[in-house]
């Protein structure tokens, strides 16, 4: 850690670090300004926040006040810390366990209905750690909301349905969204909160049983109908979107299911990789998702999923019939997923459906270092964590893969792509379907 230079208040005033907007979406960008510094003083910009789980993540960037005596984060370069460059949202997605913290965590947040809190300051000097022991120059506590003001939260508890259903301000009707997260479990609410910030009834759904047996497909089909028929709800905009597992389920919907006809299918780090099971040609078990015999484990004892599925067989036996596809389509992919083969699926799923003359319905992302856990903007990238292996009765860490800026960029660049999606083929009336 470097040592602080001598006071660097302009014109003996104090240092002003101000953010704007102090509160807000956790998608919208803000802007920090320091300001009443010397001119060329080195200051260091960090963050804190605080999981709900008892866990600090940190970030940090090292920068120069102008001749003006200020920093902007949005307009300046950071010359070293947890991230480098003119990176207006660095002190978030960069955000990584402070020193001596949990090493093998993914930063979630569990409790949708109250903001991430993060601490804003300003140190004199470039420092590099130690925040703890040394007082800011100013502070400021910020508010990252999922839910926008007046989204209602309904836990739902219907028969086999379970799983919190959220409401956009107003009233209505809206397009629909049935949102899945992966094969972790678990209720998973964060991002149906913030879909139905941007207009969407939204519907979280944790459809893994404890054990991670096989999954009844009629589950989907049950919950799709509840959203169909909700009175706030667009009976024919209704909408899947899926990461990893939620992914794979999507695909299988739109393509096999006889009671789901989603308007449009939002699918990130998935595949069509699936082989049916032979005691029920009604469910999904993670089990029949590829050769597992083919798991790596790399040199930190992390598990690497990427090749169970690979190679994309030929037979149609072992992968879904994308030629089925008969709504709009949106693949979501990072060349650096180490834990499903997406890019190489999201190809195959590609050509398939150009052979059937279908092109017009597929939107294919893909992005070079992204990992498999793509979420929305801003969230700090995680390249492993941790999950438990209830079978077994043991955890251990799977790679996610990707690298922290590309990554990040993927993040907020699917993110305005995937609502630009979802605003074209919910809220229009002009979306195309696939010509019969």
């Amino acid at each position: 850690m470097s040592e602080s230079p001598v006071p660097i208040m302009h014109n003996n005033l104090l240092p002003i670090l101000s953010v704007r907007p102090i509160r807000a979406l956790v998608d919208e960008p803000f802007k920090v300004l320091v300001e009443n510094l010397r001119p060329g003083s080195p200051v260091t910009l960090h963050s804190l926040h605080l999981s709900e789980d008892g866990d600090y993540t940190e970030a940090f960037g090292h920068y120069v006040s102008s001749e003006w005596g200020t920093v902007s984060v949005a307009d300046d370069f950071s010359f070293g810390g947890t991230y480098s460059g003119k990176e207006p949202m660095g002190l978030l997605w960069s955000q990584r366990p402070v020193p001596g913290g949990r090493r093998d965590l993914r930063l979630m947040k569990t409790v949708a209905t109250t903001p991430m809190l993060v601490h804003i300051s300003v140190y004199s000097g470039h420092l590099t750690g130690g925040f703890q022991d040394q007082v800011p120059l100013a502070s400021v506590l910020t508010e990252r909301w999922y839910m926008a003001p007046g989204v209602k939260r309904v836990s739902v508890k219907e028969g086999n349905i379970l799983g919190t259903l959220f409401i956009p301000p107003g009233p209505g009707p809206f397009p629909g969204l049935l949102d899945m997260w992966g094969g972790g479990g678990g209720l998973i609410e964060y991002r149906a909160a913030l879909l139905a910030s941007h207009g969407y009834v939204s519907f979280a759904l944790p459809y893994v049983s404890p054990d991670q047996g096989p999954v009844d497909e009629r589950l989907f089909e049950s919950v799709f109908n509840m959203i169909k028929t909700h009175p706030q709800v667009i009976p024919d905009k209704v909408g899947l979107f899926g990461l990893s597992l939620g992914a794979i389920i999507t695909l299988y919907l739109a393509m096999e299911s006889k009671v789901v006809r989603p308007a449009c299918c939002v699918c990130i780090s998935g595949t069509h990789s699936f082989i049916r099971d032979k005691d029920s040609a009604q469910s999904i078990s993670l089990d029949t998702l590829g050769d597992y015999s083919k798991v790596r484990v790399d040199e930190n004892n992390h598990s690497i999923w990427h090749d169970i599925t690979l190679p994309i067989s030929t037979d149609f036996s072992r992968k879904l019939d994308m030629s089925k596809i008969n709504c709009p389509l949106m693949l979501v992919s990072g060349t650096d997923d180490q834990n499903v083969a997406s890019v190489e699926a999201a190809e195959d799923m590609a050509q398939m459906i150009h052979a059937a003359g279908k092109d017009h319905l597929l939107t294919k992302l893909v992005y070079p270092g992204a990992g498999h856990v793509i979420q929305p903007p801003f969230a700090p990238h995680c390249r492993f964590s941790w999950i438990m292996d209830v079978k077994k009765g043991q955890k251990y860490t799977l790679l996610w893969g990707g690298q922290t800026k590309p990554h990040s960029d993927a993040q907020e660049d699917s993110w305005k792509k995937i609502l630009a999606f979802l605003q074209m083929h919910l809220y229009s009336s002009s979306s195309p379907r696939a010509r019969m």
